[in-house]
């Protein structure tokens, strides 16, 4: 089926809805480029967030039945207060972008029904955009970067070294071979009693804690490839936390800080090894640039700044709100593909897994 609407190819200021519903945050956002022309930055006008933290903190974890039906409850709602926040009618959309994918399914197909939906009613072009995209892109949103740049893409879910080259053009240069940084968090925060999500608490606790008094491995370090392995580090603070168990308070705190530290290591590490081949593949990057939910750590954040700054260039990072899964990075990656004219139709699937970017080839 064609798309409804021929591409708004335009400068002005057109608006797009971005839906997002991939995993646990209930998300609608109205974003906008800035003004002028050939301007990359964008204008958020309304990004509206619903955390379902509470109804899987019970459990750990999140729940995909459960977050799929919260998803449904609100997301009709969040639409309507996005658009009234931004003084806009549907039929005043430019477009309709969701995230189609990666995630839970049922949480993709809430938002992906919806938006063709939407699309359907308002006659507008559908946007069916890859939530691993949307974050790659958000550096154009808040700070007008150019292309090329190094994208270390960090959350529960994913982490990845990607050199990003144009819309649609992304060259993995390193992944992980077992956990995501942002599970590795959760996981360790479980394991030590702390309260869900993990992460954010792993990072308190470890501001009061001694980095140095456990001696804890970091895996992949000096490795030729790019790539991440954490399981490693994760079964050796257990090990450590059942041999001076029952843990105190001090122990928790220092444990933090050691995990956060070995984390910091590795990952400043591997993006030394990302930042050579980056130069094989896209030749000299515009800047470092974080995105994902683990972003938004501050140990992480300065450790990469100051990486950045020692290899000559800017580090990019969103603000903390859009760090997490939100709308206005799934609205802003609609506004890339729309410029290009790279629209969907009401065929455009629901997917589980949706790799982004090529492998690269000739890693040693």
């Amino acid at each position: 089926m064609p798309a409804l609407c021929s591409p708004n190819k335009a400068t002005r200021r057109m608006n797009v809805l971005g839906i997002e519903t991939t995993c646990d945050e209930t998300a609608a956002a109205i974003v906008a480029p800035a003004e002028g022309e050939g301007e990359t930055r964008g204008i958020v006008r309304a990004n509206e967030v619903l955390s379902q933290i509470a109804e899987h903190a019970a459990y750990g974890g999140v729940v995909p039945e459960i977050a799929a039906r919260a998803h449904v409850e609100v997301l009709d709602r969040l639409i309507a207060r996005a658009l009234d926040r931004a003084g806009l009618r549907l039929a005043e959309l430019d477009g309709i972008a969701v995230a189609a994918g990666p995630g839970l399914i049922g949480g993709v197909l809430v938002g992906l029904v919806t938006a063709k939906t939407l699309a359907l009613v308002a006659r507008k072009p559908l946007l069916a955009v890859n939530h691993l995209e949307a974050h790659a892109l958000t550096a154009r949103l808040t700070d007008g970067l150019a292309f090329p740049y190094l994208l270390l893409l960090a959350s529960g879910g994913h982490t990845q070294l990607v050199a990003v080259k144009g819309v649609g053009d992304y060259v993995r240069l390193g992944s992980t071979i077992d956990d995501a940084i942002g599970e590795a968090f959760d996981k360790v925060a479980k394991l030590l009693g702390l309260a869900y999500p993990g992460g954010p608490e792993v990072e308190r606790m470890a501001e009061a804690g001694d980095p140095e008094r456990f001696a804890l491995p970091r895996p992949m370090l000096g490795r030729k490839r790019a790539d991440f392995s954490l399981s490693g580090l994760k079964t050796a603070l257990r090990i450590e936390a059942e041999r001076i168990a029952p843990l105190a308070e001090r122990d928790v705190a220092d444990l933090c800080a050691g995990f956060q530290a070995a984390v910091v290591d590795v990952v400043v590490d591997r993006v030394r090894v990302a930042l050579r081949d980056f130069a094989n593949v896209a030749g000299h990057p515009t800047a470092l640039v974080a995105a994902g939910g683990v972003a938004a750590n501050g140990a992480l954040r300065r450790a990469l700044a100051a990486q950045a700054g020692e290899a000559g260039l800017a580090f990019v990072a969103p603000p903390l709100n859009l760090c997490g899964d939100n709308g206005a990075m799934i609205a802003w990656a609609g506004i890339e593909r729309l410029r290009l004219g790279l629209t969907d139709d009401l065929t455009a699937p629901a997917r589980a897994r949706w790799p982004f970017a090529a492998e690269l080839k000739a890693a040693g």
